[in-house]
């Protein structure tokens, strides 16, 4: 199933890697380097799935989890967050704010993309 996701990472090479994986998989892909950005793509463009980094510089992706979920035009997005930090505070605070799942950097690449398809196929 192909889907439109909106990746948001300010890493070059963390969003160098899921772009390539994403598209190598079928899917359309947009990129953001900061939440701000994002959040001005999205209000243009639709996104299935917005896979978003935790520590964003403008708008980080907390605050865009929040504004996804309180944005009638985007409820049905789907919000995979990635984290560098491993304390489970993140963790919680992205299910709280209504994010779909939440995954640690570094990631392996068969789990992203089973993580992926899962929560496109929900």
């Amino acid at each position: 199933m192909s889907a439109c996701i909106l990746v948001v990472e300010d890493d070059p090479n963390i969003l160098l890697s899921v772009e390539f994986l994403l598209q190598n998989a079928g899917h359309t892909v947009n990129t953001a380097s900061d939440g701000a950005r994002a959040w001005t793509a999205l209000q243009h463009h639709r996104a299935d799935l917005v896979v978003l980094d935790v520590m964003l510089p403008v708008l980080d992706g907390f605050e865009l989890c929040r504004r996804i979920r309180a944005s009638d035009a985007l409820k049905a997005t789907k919000v995979l967050m990635l984290s560098a930090r491993g304390g489970e505070s993140d963790f919680e605070k992205s299910l709280q704010l209504g994010a779909d799942a939440h995954m640690r950097k570094p990631f392996g690449t068969r789990e992203f993309l089973d993580t992926v398809s899962r929560l496109l196929s929900a």
